[in-house]
């Protein structure tokens, strides 16, 4: 394999793309590099659809990296995400493995295959300061001054979108302290459902995580002196499941509210793929409905 080539498998959440990355992986001699905001968290396993039963394989445990590698309590972004692939991708070419990109974060995914260059920000407590006064709704009016808000990443809480700021800020400061990644080949496939058939794996998605125990999970994490706070922060599951175990809504509004919010998650993974697609990302879409073994030898022959 070319050692400067990335094969990148992206789709909206329930559409069996882990599996499938594994399956290459093991096809080709490869790792996976996991693009997912909140499965970089140890302890977030349900929550967060780490599957990792799927990286075990043939009698095979295919390597992934950046799953597990923070705590909770700690805040991850797109510039650690960019620094952390930057070094597993350089220690996967180094043994001339190939490296497979797998996720749904498409800010992350977009930042690896278009090179966005982040500033290296650090924490700027006088900065934040500056913050307190203002609304959530002045401050994204600032950071809209900044930069071009085409999704609600940086805007879905306010801790996000401090740091967003903080980082803008830096970089009108600092204008040469960027990361940049290493030139590479990008091979980026697409796993395609029609919209009723992901909006049915998703129900089944997650009931099967409820019955494997998803609400003891985020109970342990409060038990382990995560705040309620901190983990609707996390959004969807978190967020939901929380809200049931403080007695704020019942099982049944929970699962109702819960798989609302994960479909409409869904639609706004695919509305940020086009635009990738607008910007030139050329991603070649293979039907989700095929075996997995005829979807590892589409991308297999396309190597």
């Amino acid at each position: 394999m070319n050692d400067s080539k990335l094969i990148t498998i992206l789709g909206p959440t329930a559409t069996g793309k882990t599996a499938l990355a594994a399956e290459v992986a093991y096809q080709v001699g490869g790792e996976v590099i996991s693009a997912d905001s909140r499965q970089v968290f140890r302890g977030m396993d349900l929550g967060t659809g780490k599957d990792l039963a799927d990286y075990h394989i043939h009698g095979t445990d295919i390597p992934y990296h950046l799953i597990d590698i923070c705590s909770p309590a700690e805040e991850y972004n797109a510039y650690r995400f960019l620094n952390d692939f930057k070094q597993a991708f350089a220690d996967i070419t180094a043994r001339s493995k190939q490296p497979i990109l797998c996720g749904g974060t498409g800010l992350y995914i977009d930042a690896v295959i278009r090179g966005y260059q982040l500033p290296d920000a650090p924490i700027d407590p006088e900065y934040r300061r500056s913050l307190e006064p203002y609304s959530d709704e002045e401050l994204t009016a600032k950071l809209a001054s900044y930069i071009q808000l085409h999704n609600h990443t940086d805007t879905e809480t306010r801790d996000r979108l401090v740091r967003a700021l903080e980082i803008q800020e830096y970089r009108l400061q600092h204008p040469d302290s960027y990361t940049r990644l290493p030139e590479m080949q990008h091979l980026v496939f697409g796993i395609s459902f029609p919209r009723e058939i992901i909006i049915g794996r998703i129900g089944r998605r997650l009931q099967q995580r409820l019955d494997e125990g998803m609400t003891d999970e985020v109970q342990r994490l409060i038990d382990s002196g995560i705040s309620p706070e901190r983990l609707m922060r996390f959004g969807l599951e978190y967020r939901h499941v929380t809200r049931y175990l403080l007695g704020q809504c019942s099982r049944d509004d929970m699962f109702r509210d819960l798989y609302t919010d994960i479909r409409r998650f869904a639609k706004r993974q695919m509305t940020w793929f086009r635009r990738m697609e607008r910007n030139g990302v050329n991603i070649r879409w293979i039907d989700g409905s095929l075996p997995i073994e005829q979807k590892a030898a589409i991308i297999f022959r396309q190597l």
